[in-house]
């Protein structure tokens, strides 16, 4: 756990380090210097906005907490931009909405809306970035990444003797880690039915033929047909499960095999969560040809295959050619 718990917090602050997040907290009744706030120094302003337990969109979560807290800057530095285009003091804010998600002070009550949580209204005192990191949810959401990596030292020396290019790789993975993470929040909540269409046109984009979508009821547990080729001689059956907390079992599967019956011996079945040992080794020693997706899995392939999300920005990095300066 302590080397989790230094691995996300080293992580973290090798990523924001290289951002140049320089700026102090304003508050109103302590002037400090006219610089954006830090990040973590934005904890505190959320929770206040959304103190009073209404949830509000995320574009007027920001906007409020620059009204509330920030008005005061001048003009240029709150239209100060990243190098990908975003406006900074939102890129600010949204991290710190982030990080306190994170940590279970609020939560996302439905698609592209914030709310307060019982822990962020009962919260005593400031809140640092350090209370946030060393918070049980915090720990919580980032359970496993590290479980059983019997190099966590190794990792950890490797982090403080990094060079700049290790230090874009931590940041760049971090940011995917973060967008992986919101992607399946979102899949979680997304209705079931457009969950399937989802898990289709995923399909579509990995280079399958044609689908066809089953019947919302009566479908016998397939939610969809790939055909393999233009005449639909090959078929592949998908079946895909929106499931928040539950586990795909044994029975999943082999009702998902029943369905299939003799149309065709390839499968493909996809969760938004976890398979356990009983459905794993159901699809293992089926005399179908089955595959098993679950969340970590799907998110990873869509981000492969750019489905549901976008390139933000492109960084080139230069180095130096040396053929350039050889003589002739």
């Amino acid at each position: 756990m302590q080397i989790a718990k230094l691995l996300i917090h080293r992580k973290s602050s090798i990523f924001l380090g290289s951002l140049k997040l320089s700026t102090s907290y304003y508050h109103p009744n302590k002037m400090k210097d006219l610089e954006l706030p830090k990040f973590h120094e934005t904890f505190n302003p959320i929770l206040d906005v959304l103190s009073n337990g209404e949830k509000i969109h995320t574009r007027e979560l920001q906007e409020l907490v620059i009204q509330k807290y920030y008005s005061h800057l001048p003009e240029e530095l709150l239209k100060e931009k990243t190098k990908s285009g975003e406006i900074l003091i939102n890129n600010r804010i949204a991290w710190g909405k982030s990080y306190l998600k994170k940590g279970g002070f609020i939560h996302y009550p439905e698609r592209g809306f914030v709310g307060i949580t019982e822990k962020g209204l009962n919260k005593k005192g400031e809140l640092t970035l350090d209370k946030v990191e060393d918070s049980e949810d915090f720990f919580k959401f980032y359970s496993g990444e590290y479980s059983g990596n019997s190099n966590g030292i190794q990792e950890i020396k490797k982090l403080t003797n990094a060079s700049p290019q290790d230090l874009i790789d931590q940041g760049f993975g971090q940011i995917e880690t973060e967008v992986k993470n919101e992607l399946l929040f979102k899949l979680k909540s997304l209705d079931p039915y457009y969950f399937e269409k989802v898990i289709l046109i995923l399909l579509k984009k990995m280079g399958y033929g044609d689908f066809v979508e089953t019947s919302k009821s009566g479908d016998g547990g397939i939610d969809g047909i790939i055909n393999e080729d233009k005449l639909g001689l090959d078929k592949i059956f998908i079946q895909a499960k929106r499931f928040t907390e539950n586990k795909v079992r044994e029975k999943d599967i082999r009702n998902f095999i029943g369905a299939m019956s003799g149309d065709t011996n390839k499968g493909v079945f996809v969760t938004t969560s976890l398979f356990d040992i009983g459905a794993i080794e159901k699809a293992k020693n089926a005399h179908h040809k089955i595959i098993l997706i679950d969340g970590n899995k799907l998110v990873d392939l869509m981000l492969e295959y750019k489905v549901g999300v976008q390139v933000k920005a492109t960084y080139e990095l230069k180095h130096l050619d040396e053929d350039f300066f050889i003589e002739q």
